[in-house]
């Protein structure tokens, strides 16, 4: 996988000057866009898109100080439609605007290129099973929140201590399957995951029992589960759990994500500080690698 996800790096690299087709770079990777746009973001630590943004910036800002070419021949052979967009791009990431740059030599920011490779740290196998799951629903309330990757994220934090005891007490009641009681479950997120993009995050429970009034459902087809469980301290053994899927695990197995909601059953110690969590993430089996 990392092989082919640097073959698509690479073709990146010969198209920054046109537009970049996530479609072709899927087919290089030999996986599907859904898939590439998740890997891509967990391994890089941005969007895809950042990165190709950032790529053509940086090149674009050598081509600035050259001053070779003219400032609007140069954001057009980088995809800007206007110098004013180009040089609101460029003081973006540079903190300067090009024509100061060109007049001052300034110094300027600067994306390296990106080459993966897989790093093997510890001796410790990460815990987890398939699991093949006929059709169900998510049961309970339900918020719009941003992502955060690092640290706790308040908006769910302030969405669950809204929800009174009873209600949640009643949702229990209601779970009849793996996983059990009460789950914090994510869907329709930004294909980007980009830090502060927003999802749907659901308080409830998993059941084929009919909803009660009041609450949201979410109906989720048959498919096939990758489950991941890890013990540790609040929130960073399930934040760290994530980037280890995807750092770690995908890139060894035959799977790729599908679109689908992500599951998190999660136990908290008395004092909040440690956690024990169970990890649902929907995949499918992998075509042949070439």
């Amino acid at each position: 996988m990392l092989e082919r996800l640097n073959q698509a790096m690479e073709h990146i690299e010969l198209h920054l000057d046109r537009p970049v087709d996530v479609a072709e770079l899927a087919r290089i990777a030999a996986t599907s866009e859904y898939h590439l746009r998740r890997m891509f973001s967990a391994l890089a630590g941005m969007p895809l898109s950042e990165y190709v943004r950032r790529r053509r910036l940086t090149l674009a800002g050598a081509e600035v100080l050259a001053g070779r070419e003219t400032l609007l021949e140069i954001a057009v052979r980088y995809g800007y439609g206007s110098g004013e967009a180009f040089a609101r791009a460029f003081r973006a990431m540079h903190g300067v605007g090009p024509g100061e740059a060109r007049r001052t030599g300034a110094a300027l920011s600067s994306q390296p290129r990106m080459a993966f490779r897989l790093v093997v740290e510890g001796s410790s196998a990460m815990r987890h099973r398939i699991k093949e799951k006929p059709a169900f629903t998510v049961v309970g309330p339900k918020a719009r929140v941003p992502l955060v990757h690092q640290g706790p994220n308040q908006a769910i934090m302030d969405f669950v201590r809204g929800l009174d005891k009873p209600t949640l007490e009643r949702l229990e009641a209601l779970s009849d399957q793996e996983p059990q009681g009460i789950v914090a479950v994510c869907d329709d997120l930004d294909p980007s995951r980009a830090e502060g993009t927003e999802l749907d995050y659901y308080h409830g429970v998993i059941t084929d029992a009919a909803p009660p009034e009041g609450v949201s459902v979410l109906a989720v087809p048959a498919g096939t589960w990758a489950v991941f469980t890890t013990s540790g301290p609040a929130p960073q053994a399930i934040q760290e759990l994530w980037r280890d899927i995807y750092t770690q695990w995908f890139p060894s197995n035959p799977y790729r994500g599908r679109p689908g909601p992500e599951i998190a059953r999660i136990r908290l110690s008395a004092d909040g500080t440690e956690a024990d969590a169970e990890l649902w993430l929907p995949v499918e089996a992998e075509g042949p690698r070439g």
